[in-house]
């Protein structure tokens, strides 16, 4: 201590600021570690040895005047340990930063192969000095160097040995260090090459400041030896030491900001596949903490105060930050709660499915919640979404944002095949080929993937972190639930209103039939029999009028709607399919090709009773659709059929005409566009799906899909 307040209470403050920093840093890295590699105990060692030397500057300043006392001679020499051990440290975490001892890649050979002689030479020049520090006591006590009595030591023409290696060797390891940061291999880690790239600024920034601070350190080294024996350790020359002292902690804390900024932006030393933001916010809370507490704890210390009013102060310190905290817990949860607002809002549901709707037009609107989720709550620039597998027909368009007319969807062909698992959390994209798309999230349900959320790049440029991908999977997996859950409610909704209308049609037209044509006819027949004159005047007349009755109730049963139901459960699956082709369609196609293998027949056997009704109904309306459709579209050349089933994890059976195929009319041909709709909404109740193919002029193909349960 030089007895000036401001020097003395800025450099003690800076000491205790670098002190909690590195400490923290070193504690994150090795408790958040993926796996805990020997390069990252060496990355998370080297913090904490920071934090160590530290905390031995920061009790040698303590001690003020006291420069005889051993305490100070002890943490003097304590303090040196991390000063020879850190440069070397550096150098070798950047060695396994950048991949040296990885053998994955040709370049990783490259590397290893141009650093092999030099690691071998800092390695050689770092047990020297270690051996010097332990065989040959080339350190000066703290009383002698501020004597500046450096005779004692070990020295080559008056100069201590350990000065004269020490400029070099920490020279020569933070060169190294840049060289590493400039010619990395490639990573062994999902997004670790990304990760470089964008923590590779701050590295190279925090290894510029750290030569800068080398050559701050050689300049004091060369003015004690260069005082030595010529003048006495003065007031002035301990202030001149204090000014460098704080000069060089300074640029130590800018180094460390710089570290810090990396590891919890791009967590490059943890092997984190993502950054997350909550970590960041730490380390801003951290900075605030280290900042408040060093300033408050130095100014108590350099000011000549009672120990219990420093005890105090830090109390109080500890109590407002923690009220602090709290409050701002609080906030960001309120706000988050906000933001989510939107996806946890009500869609109002109910209405549109019970309110009268088109099946053409889909009423429920799940972009808004989607844009909220890209714009606000990720900050994208662009970004997909696609449903696939069963709900794709229900769940609708793709959503693009930001919204645009005839954008090209990416294809997920590729992409699909690299989601086996759940766990798989997200893959790099190429954004020239997909669209602009950087990165793709699988959506997951009980059914297996059933969508993709494609993800641009974010618009201020940095990275998405770990939270950002999981509520953005969370979100759209709940999106296209919502859209094809509603989906499908609106159309069986309709489909019952459907089934009620034509109920109440068919019961109006019997209570019709049956009240005002042939119960007043069966009364008059019943009153000219009573009279015995039928049998004698008219029995011609009495037959017919009995007769035209009969056929009208059989023309009344013959309309109400067949019950196939019996079929299925007699003959099964093919066997009813069989039975309709050839009764109720006989004559409607000039050919109908049956391919329907033995042990493909005994798995739709197995199917539950249930299911093969709805699958049978599906066809029955495919097979209608194609007698009804593709034989007035159809040329001259004979109309064949073909109904192909096919058992690959479950049930594949695709009926195909040649007829002319679906018209232009939005994909569907005339007539039979509700009927499919309605279909394919019954087979996703059950699991399964129903599409369309069909080629214009040539062929139309319906396929349905029953995955084994």
């Amino acid at each position: 201590m030089t007895g000036n307040f401001p020097l003395d209470w800025a450099t003690q403050a800076v000491s205790l600021f670098n002190a909690i920093l590195l400490f923290w840093l070193g504690l994150t890295v090795l408790l958040n570690a993926e796996r805990r590699t020997l390069g990252l105990w060496l990355a998370g060692g080297q913090l904490l040895m920071g934090a160590a030397f530290f905390i031995s500057h920061s009790i040698i300043l303590g001690y003020g005047q006291s420069i005889f006392n051993p305490g100070v001679n002890f943490w003097w020499r304590l303090g040196w340990i991390p000063v020879i051990a850190l440069p070397y440290a550096w150098y070798g975490v950047m060695l396994w930063y950048a991949g040296y001892w990885s053998e994955r890649s040709e370049p990783a050979s490259t590397l290893r192969h141009r650093h092999r002689l030099w690691f071998a030479l800092d390695s050689c020049l770092a047990a020297f000095i270690i051996g010097l520090l332990i065989f040959a006591n080339p350190l000066p006590s703290f009383s002698q160097v501020a004597q500046l009595k450096l005779n004692a030591t070990p020295s080559i023409g008056g100069i201590p040995v350990l000065i004269l290696v020490y400029p070099l060797y920490i020279a020569l390891c933070i060169g190294l260090s840049l060289d590493v940061l400039r010619h990395p291999a490639p990573s062994g880690r999902l997004m670790g090459d990304l990760a470089r790239r964008r923590a590779r600024p701050w590295l190279f920034a925090a290894s510029f400041v750290q030569l800068g601070v080398s050559a701050l350190v050689g300049m004091v080294m060369l003015g004690v030896i260069l005082s030595a024996g010529r003048r006495a350790f003065d007031h002035t020359m301990a202030v001149t030491v204090a000014l460098f002292d704080l000069v060089i902690a300074g640029l130590i804390a800018v180094a460390i900001l710089l570290v810090g900024q990396a590891i919890v932006s791009y967590e490059v030393f943890t092997g984190k596949p993502l950054p997350r933001g909550g970590l960041r916010r730490h380390w801003q809370r951290l900075l605030i903490l280290a900042a408040g507490y060093a300033a408050a704890v130095s100014a108590s210390l350099a000011l000549p105060l009672k120990p219990i009013y420093s005890l105090l102060l830090s109390t109080a310190l500890m109590i407002a930050f923690y009220a602090l905290l709290t409050w701002r817990s609080y906030a960001e949860r309120e706000s988050f709660i906000e933001r989510l607002r939107p996806f946890v809002a009500s869609q109002g549901l109910y209405d549109q499915i019970t309110a009268p709707s088109s099946l053409a037009s889909p009423e429920l609107d799940t972009y808004p919640p989607f844009q909220a989720l890209c714009a606000e709550l990720l900050g994208a620039k662009r970004a997909y979404l696609i449903t696939l597998g069963p709900l794709a027909p229900l769940a609708g368009p793709p959503l693009v944002f930001p919204r645009t007319q005839n954008v090209q969807t990416p294809a997920l062909s590729e992409i699909i095949t690299q989601w086996t698992s759940p766990q798989i959390l997200f893959t790099p994209l190429d954004p020239g080929s997909h669209g602009g798309a950087a990165w793709g999230i699988p959506l997951w349900s009980e059914r297996g993937l059933v969508g993709a959320l494609l993800l641009g790049e974010k618009q201020d440029g940095s990275l998405y972190t770990q939270e950002d991908f999981e509520i953005a999977r969370a979100v759209c997996e709940r999106l296209v639930d919502t859209q094809a859950s509603a989906e499908m409610a609106r159309r069986l909704m309709a489909l019952q209103r459907q089934r009620l209308a034509e109920s109440q049609v068919l019961d109006r037209q019997a209570r019709r039939l049956l009240h005002d044509d042939v119960l007043p006819r069966l009364h008059a027949v019943m009153l000219a029999l009573s009279e015995g004159k039928s049998s004698l005047q008219a029995p011609d007349q009495t037959i017919q009028a009995l007769g035209e009755l009969h056929r009208q109730i059989s023309d009344l049963l013959r309309e109400l709607p067949a019950v196939p139901a019996p079929d299925v459960a007699r003959l099964g699956l093919v066997g009813a399919l069989r039975n309709l082709v050839d009764g109720e369609l006989n004559g409607a196609f000039d050919q109908v090709d049956w391919h329907i293998p033995p042990d493909v027949e005994k798995h739709l056997g197995e199917i539950p009773a249930f299911k093969a009704e709805v699958l049978f109904y599906g066809a029955r309306e495919a097979l209608r659709n194609a007698a009804r459709y593709a034989g007035e579209a159809r040329s001259e050349a004979p109309l064949r059929l073909c109904i192909q089933a096919a058992w690959q994890g479950g049930l594949q059976l695709s009926i195909e005409d040649n007829g002319g195929g679906l018209k232009e009319t939005g994909g569907k041909a005339a007539g039979s566009g509700q009927g499919l709709t309605l279909h394919s909404t019954l087979m996703a109740v059950i699991g399964g799906s129903l599409a369309v193919e069909s080629t214009p002029g040539v062929s139309t193909r319906v396929v349905l899909r029953l995955p084994n349960s």
